[in-house]
């Protein structure tokens, strides 16, 4: 998908790609396009020039937009395309998707502090708009180069290692026919729990959350019940137990959702949230950390 913003757009994807031959391409492709349809229409503008002022005035002022934004976009500065582009080279000279991304981060943020720099030196030129926007851009490109880097070294983490290895056994269930008041006060509030499975005759048939109930007005929780605000079964995504766990991260990332029930079987075994995956990263973080003390020195 693409998400539009002041500057434009960027890609998100919702996975890495699988080989780097295949992200250079996806990469690439967008840079080519603008090359080609900016040099298209320098042809037409140079056809043009003694037959239509106007078509000729048009053309040239998009052949060079086109021409810009292909410049633009392969600077590289990661996530950017050129940054892409730059990292599946690096990619396949070493092999290593998350040494690649870190280099091209590091690239990347350096070309942003070198447009806060330019920046600088453009306000202090008297070119204060100028000068504004380049800072705005630079500290752009840092911190999307920086937070991509995160998101590959958190996946990387995380990779190999299954939901069951981090997720919550202790698992509370409501039943549909629980009114939003019971709820609140019998379960959210004496368990601290956020999120509750609601079964029927010991099938799953939904998911209630703290965010569906903020939803209910308060004059009517006495006689609202969860099945009126759950999330239907066939609406839930779920993950298995020996589901790897940078899945479930990016489900519950891509569905904007802090948890998912754990299933097997038919049957909820646990839960699973951004909490529990942030949590087993710190564990593994303190553990890495206390084997590097103890490793005696070479």
């Amino acid at each position: 998908s693409i998400v539009l913003f002041i500057l434009g757009g960027v890609s998100e994807m919702t996975a890495e790609p699988k080989k780097p031959r295949a992200e250079f391409w996806l990469a690439i492709a967008g840079p080519a396009t603008s090359l080609c349809l900016g040099l298209l229409f320098w042809g037409i503008w140079t056809l043009s020039q003694d037959t239509s002022e106007h078509v000729a005035a048009v053309a040239e002022l998009v052949s060079g937009v086109n021409i810009l934004v292909a410049v633009f976009n392969m600077i590289p500065g990661f996530p950017m395309d050129g940054g892409r582009v730059l990292r599946s080279i690096l990619w396949w000279r070493t092999g290593n998707l998350r040494s690649a991304t870190q280099t091209a981060s590091i690239v990347g943020r350096g070309i942003g502090y070198l447009f806060i720099l330019g920046g600088i030196v453009l306000i202090f030129s008297h070119h204060l708009l100028n000068g504004l926007w380049m800072i705005f851009l630079g500290w752009f490109i840092q911190n999307l180069a920086a937070g991509s880097y995160r998101e590959v070294a958190m996946r990387d983490k995380l990779h190999g290692h299954t939901v069951s290895e981090a997720m919550t056994h202790e698992c509370i269930v409501v039943t549909p026919e629980v009114t939003i008041e019971q709820l609140v006060t019998d379960y959210i509030l004496r368990f601290g729990h956020r999120c509750f499975p609601v079964e029927k005759e010991g099938h799953l048939v939904g998911l209630v959350t703290l965010h569906d109930v903020k939803a209910v007005p308060h004059e009517i929780r006495t006689s609202a019940v969860v099945e009126e605000i759950m999330v239907p079964l066939h609406a839930l995504k779920w993950v298995r137990p020996d589901e790897d766990l940078s899945h479930a991260m990016q489900l519950l990332i891509d569905g904007d959702i802090n948890q998912l029930p754990v299933m097997e079987d038919g049957t909820v075994v646990g839960m699973i949230g951004r909490d529990n995956v942030l949590s087993f990263l710190k564990s593994q973080a303190d553990l890495e950390d206390q084997l590097s003390l103890k490793k005696p020195p070479q």
